[in-house]
């Protein structure tokens, strides 16, 4: 599903809590101090100083850790609270990030994924007031330290945050990252519009997960220790770091979907690049993982398929400008695992989720409205594919468990339909269901491996869909 963050919003979230934490017991008792940040410190100008000579220490141990080179210095500078927020407004208002979060927005309140009355863009500026620790802005090449955070605090979040700094002089994060891409809604769909999505999550959680990486390396030097030889060691931090994730007054009160996307690169980032650490050491955790980088969230979630070179069949792409003849089309993306996997959350829980997910084998959604209807609710068409038949129906199930929790009225039209819809859950779904909403029509029809959904569009829209994806089924 396309992501909410561009690549410069998405600068600092585990990190911030790192640098408030003291370590744990488990971890050895040799890591740097790290005293709470209080709202009254302000950064003297020596302080301010001696930071700013840290930061090429920081940079040369950045680049120890991962291999890759120092091309040019860093630019450095000391950024207030006004000055973040600012930042931080001015380009979410931007055109083109503009654009992609309302979209985000929609679709996910669409899939039930966040409250109808969420207000996105207000949370993403609270939330990064409140976590923001430091920042790389790959536009302006700097290293952002911040004069409110105690300079002892800031020292391990400028090893993360010099691993973008190093990453952007070898790779360009704006490129790798795709950062100036938007896809034209007046363009054919293409494989390439769904595969974007996933592409751009994966490359985010290698991008974060190195930085991770770096920031624990640095944290953990002085005791001669580093993730690759202490595995018990990064086990017991990241508890840590997830469960002063928690005590983040925005981040806990987020939905489920935002919250688990925004940890998701840094938590499953690390995993990944120590995964890779551990199969082919730090040539192939860094510089490999640029030059040929992870294409799915599942790859990231299960860095042995990546690692096996496993491809996945694309799903079948039929005509959307000609089957939604009636509508404009108003954004298209990916259903990838990590997506699935916390809808699934949502609905039928942790365990439902942990068993299922792996079992995802593709998936992408198109969202449209009525062209001369464009304030109707949203209609959307969504495909996906499951490692065989019975994981299919399962997903289905969840899926039509979940109408009732994300519409105010939504009753199964068919006798049959309606005696099943009043059991307590739904285990299985095979066939063709259709249920009416508030917001119009949905209708679940399983074939085989794949689950088709279409929701809120009229009835020959959805006749010709299933008549382009299910031919042989076609009446």
């Amino acid at each position: 599903m396309r992501r909410t963050m561009p690549v410069w919003l998405a600068v600092l979230l585990l990190s911030a809590a790192w640098a408030q934490t003291p370590s744990s017991a488990d971890v050895p008792q040799k890591p740097r101090d790290q005293p709470a940040a209080t709202e009254a410190h302000k950064i003297s100008p020596q302080e301010a100083k001696d930071l700013f000579h840290q930061v090429d220490e920081i940079l040369r141990f950045a680049s120890q850790d991962t291999g890759f080179p120092i091309k040019h210095s860093v630019k450095r500078r000391l950024t207030s609270r006004d000055e973040v927020e600012g930042f931080l407004q001015k380009s979410l208002s931007e055109d083109k990030d503009a654009q992609r979060l309302r979209r985000s927005e929609l679709v996910l309140k669409k899939f039930g994924l966040v409250p109808r009355d969420f207000d996105l863009q207000k949370f993403l500026v609270a939330l990064l007031k409140e976590q923001v620790a430091g920042y790389y802005d790959p536009k302006t090449k700097t290293v952002n330290l911040l004069d409110w955070i105690p300079p002892v605090q800031q020292r391990p979040v400028l090893a993360h945050e010099l691993t973008h700094a190093l990453q952007d002089q070898s790779f360009g994060l704006r490129h790798f990252m795709k950062d100036d891409e938007l896809a034209d809604t007046d363009k054919p769909v293409t494989q390439a519009d769904i595969e974007d999505d996933e592409i751009s999550t994966a490359r985010q959680a290698v991008v974060e997960g190195q930085a991770m990486a770096v920031l624990v390396d640095y944290t953990l030097a002085p005791s001669g220790m580093s993730i690759k030889d202490a595995p018990q060691v990064l086990a017991s931090l990241k508890e840590q770091m997830l469960s002063d994730s928690d005590n983040s007054p925005e981040l806990r009160s987020a939905p489920t979907f935002l919250r688990e996307a925004l940890i998701f690169p840094y938590n499953y980032g690390l995993d990944f690049t120590v995964a890779l650490l551990t199969a082919g050491g730090k040539a192939k955790a860094f510089p490999n993982a640029f030059t040929n980088p992870p294409t799915s969230s599942r790859q990231i979630m299960e860095p042995d398929t990546y690692l096996s070179g496993e491809r996945i069949e694309p799903l079948p792409l039929p005509d959307l400008a000609g089957l939604f003849k009636d509508y404009q089309r108003f954004d298209v993306g990916a259903m990838g695992e990590f997506d699935v996997s916390v809808l699934i959350e949502q609905y039928a829980g942790k365990e439902a989720a942990h068993r299922l997910y792996p079992h995802w084998r593709g998936g992408y959604y198109y969202a449209a409205q009525p062209k001369d209807k464009p304030s109707a609710p949203l209609a959307i068409l969504y495909l996906s594919r499951w490692s065989n038949a019975e994981h299919a129906a399962e997903f289905a199930a969840i899926y039509a468990n979940s109408l009732g929790k994300r519409y105010e009225h939504a009753h199964a039209l068919a006798e049959g339909d309606k005696a099943m819809q009043d059991a307590p859950a739904l285990v299985s779904l095979t066939g063709t269901h259709t249920w009416q909403t508030e917001e119009g029509p949905v209708v679940i029809e399983v074939k085989g491996d794949m689950v088709l959904v279409t929701e809120s569009l009229d009835k020959p829209t959805t006749e010709r869909i299933e008549q382009s994806l299910f031919p042989v089924a076609a009446k």
